[in-house]
């Protein structure tokens, strides 16, 4: 299933990971790139709300991410390009399909960000940074198309997909209200549901689907 070429999952895999090294070894890339609401705002740097989702702050968190993006990047990129024939009346012509999903990914940070932008425009000492907005949204693609697959968290605790997806969205809720752990659970949100509902948008006919493998594809 994972034989084709998914060329902009491995693209923005790349990207991330080459900016993410800069931004390792200069202070000063890390601070231009980052998401600084006080800036955006203030300054009109609007373009931190696009580049804070390609740096990381370690090589933990940038090698979590982009594993998870690994998993279910590829496969909502194989799902709107039409690989996998289950799938197929819901993709998009071969000629536009990459930049459909790669635009989607890049609303996906920008959006996710938004929330924060309002909360802490005017707070100079807010940053963020990361691409768990984004991953998250190919994450619940993922669930839109197959609600009942196992997802296995840490390689060994099997969740079905719906269920894990449900868990994640009450943790994220309850994380940025607590607050407190220096992690911006509202992108989290915000960027799995964002993804999904702008590729309901372009193809409405995926509520029908999620709804039919809710119902009639449930293991129990």
């Amino acid at each position: 299933m994972f034989d084709q070429p998914f060329i902009i999952s491995y693209a923005i895999m790349a990207i991330t990971i080459i900016v993410s090294y800069l931004c390792f070894n200069d202070r000063a890339l890390f601070e231009k790139l980052k998401h600084s609401p006080f800036r955006e705002q203030n300054h009109g740097e609007w373009y931190r709300l696009l580049t804070s989702g390609f740096v990381h702050g370690s090589w933990m968190h940038l090698g979590v991410n982009m594993f998870v993006f690994y998993s279910f990047g590829r496969f909502t990129e194989g799902a709107i390009n039409g690989y996998y024939t289950m799938f197929s009346e819901y993709a998009f012509a071969s000629a536009i399909a990459p930049l459909i999903y790669l635009a989607l990914y890049l609303l996906t940070i920008v959006i996710a960000n938004i929330p924060t932008l309002f909360k802490h425009k005017d707070n100079p000492y807010y940053g963020a940074i990361g691409a768990s907005g984004a991953v998250s949204g190919a994450t619940f693609c993922y669930i839109l198309y197959l609600p009942w697959e196992k997802i296995y968290l840490y390689g060994i605790i099997g969740l079905y997909s719906i269920v894990a997806g449900i868990a994640f969205l009450i943790y994220s809720q309850y994380a940025a209200k607590k607050g407190g752990d220096n992690i911006d659970h509202t992108a989290h949100f915000y960027g799995a549901i964002a993804m999904p509902l702008m590729l309901i948008a372009l193809r409405p006919g995926l509520i029908g689907h999620f709804l039919e493998m809710l119902t009639t594809n449930r293991p129990f």
